[in-house]
């Protein structure tokens, strides 16, 4: 299955990488949905809420600097490094992540080529006027003040760079998704369990749209039955064998 996997990718000419929570589980990092995940432990902050109350916004914060305390010293992966690998090559043309973690860019693959499809959360913007605040400037805010932390320039809302429970998808990184994957004739996606939409919907355009799909990811998917491929096993393991990764 190896071989077939390989030959796949070198016979492809444009390959779109499409990844969610399992690549990043090898690194240490929870994955939120599964079972025992962060979201059967504690309810999501619905966005509305987080809008309309400064309570849920002083606990969404909250939130967001515990949880991030587990990921201290999180680095990319062999999974990681590999699909960097391939992006050097030319083979892979985007990388569509639901993660918010920037192992991608982190890993090396040019921010331009990274879709971020749920948002990121390495960094906080101004719901107002849009300016970029990084955490630790919003966690001083944040520990000096019973009130939630207010943008700098024009007081308005901070929220972690990400995509809340309720809110609406960013039309620019879902456009750039849909182009990447309509130009694609290789369609890989990893450790993904292609349940959450709109994001899952890709490899099925992918595929509707006349391109190869491999699915990489340990445990069955809903998608498994229209793949070309298909591949239940670690992720690091396996792709690092593909690009010679020691």
């Amino acid at each position: 299955m190896a071989s077939d996997f390989k030959r796949e990718i070198e016979r492809a000419s444009r390959v779109v990488v499409f990844t969610g929570a399992g690549i990043s589980t090898e690194s240490g990092i929870p994955d939120f949905r599964s079972p025992g995940g962060i979201w059967t432990k504690m309810s999501p902050i619905n966005f509305d809420d987080f809008l309309r109350s400064p309570e849920m916004r002083r606990e969404a914060w909250r939130r967001k600097f515990e949880i991030d305390k587990t990921l201290i010293g999180a680095e990319p992966n062999k999974g990681h490094m590999a699909v960097a690998k391939l992006v050097d090559t030319g083979k892979v043309t985007h990388v569509i992540t639901q993660n918010i973690d920037n192992l991608h860019q982190n890993s090396g693959v040019p921010a331009g080529k990274v879709i971020e499809l749920h948002g990121n959360g390495t960094y906080a913007k101004c719901l107002g006027c849009g300016l970029r605040h990084e955490l630790e400037e919003v966690r001083v805010l944040y520990e000096r003040s019973d009130e939630p932390p207010a943008c700098r320039v024009c007081d308005g809302i901070l929220k972690s760079a990400t995509i809340s429970f309720g809110q609406a998808m960013p039309e620019e990184e879902m456009r750039r998704a849909e182009e990447a994957t309509l130009a694609c004739d290789l369609f890989l996606a990893i450790g993904s369990s292609l349940q959450v939409y709109p994001a899952a919907g890709f490899p099925i355009v992918a595929k509707r749209n006349g391109a190869r799909l491999i699915i990489l990811n340990r445990e069955p998917t809903e998608l498994d039955e229209i793949a070309d491929l298909v591949i239940h096993d670690e992720i690091g393991p396996t792709l690092a064998p593909l690009v010679m990764l020691n």
